[in-house]
């Protein structure tokens, strides 16, 4: 069965081993989630679960959110997810960090952090010109090919927005379980800011 809860990234810290090796960690808070719905290969055409985490003011929600959250006894949720083929919980269950254990590797995806619009020595790794005062090529992005062709060929590397995609980390060990705190320490790092939202999952590698 595949495991998944949400959480929030706090930041990184260190753990030490018996044997006085240091592992960087990631310590995220995970849950505790409430199931919103639970869905069926009946009526949907698939097995899985919809999960909430981080209570929103009802001030703050509309009709449509405040009514799912009621049909399961629930406040809304900021952050909402599916986790497919999930089948063993029903709705209005809560999720808390104990569904993992250490030991367990997970998958996680998150938004990395925006770095804005940036040119392409920083957001293709592309090399500098020459830095002398008489040349006229520093940083620029170089030729944009024929111009017979009378357009930019699609998927050349140019300046643009960068970072604030969804990223998926594989395979991350989870080296520490904090029950009363729901808090899971996750070896490595992990995509996004401080406080961001992430979504944890059993990872389909191992």
């Amino acid at each position: 069965m595949t495991k998944g809860i949400l959480g929030k990234k706090l930041g990184m810290t260190q753990v030490f081993t018996p044997e006085g090796l240091v592992i960087p960690v990631t310590v995220i808070q995970a849950g505790p989630c409430t199931v919103l719905q639970k869905k069926d290969v009946e009526n949907d055409g698939y097995e899985a679960i919809q999960i909430g985490f981080d209570d929103k003011k009802e001030k703050n929600a509309n009709k449509p959110e405040l009514g799912h959250a009621k049909k399961a006894g629930a406040t809304p949720k900021r952050y909402v997810k599916e986790v497919r083929g999930a089948s063993d919980f029903e709705v209005g269950q809560e999720i808390k960090a104990d569904i993992f254990a250490e030991g367990e590797f997970v998958d996680v995806t998150g938004t990395s952090k925006g770095k804005g619009f940036q040119g392409v020595i920083k957001r293709h790794n592309q090399s500098t010109g020459p830095m002398a005062h008489g040349s006229r090529y520093h940083r620029g992005p170089g030729s944009m090919g024929s111009i017979q062709a009378n357009r930019v060929p699609k998927g050349k590397n140019l300046p643009g927005h960068m970072g604030s995609e969804t990223v998926t980390l594989q395979n991350l060990e989870v080296i520490k379980v904090d029950i009363e705190r729901n808090v899971l320490l996750i070896k490595g790092s992990i995509p996004g800011a401080k406080n961001s939202f992430v979504s944890l999952k059993s990872t389909v590698k191992n």
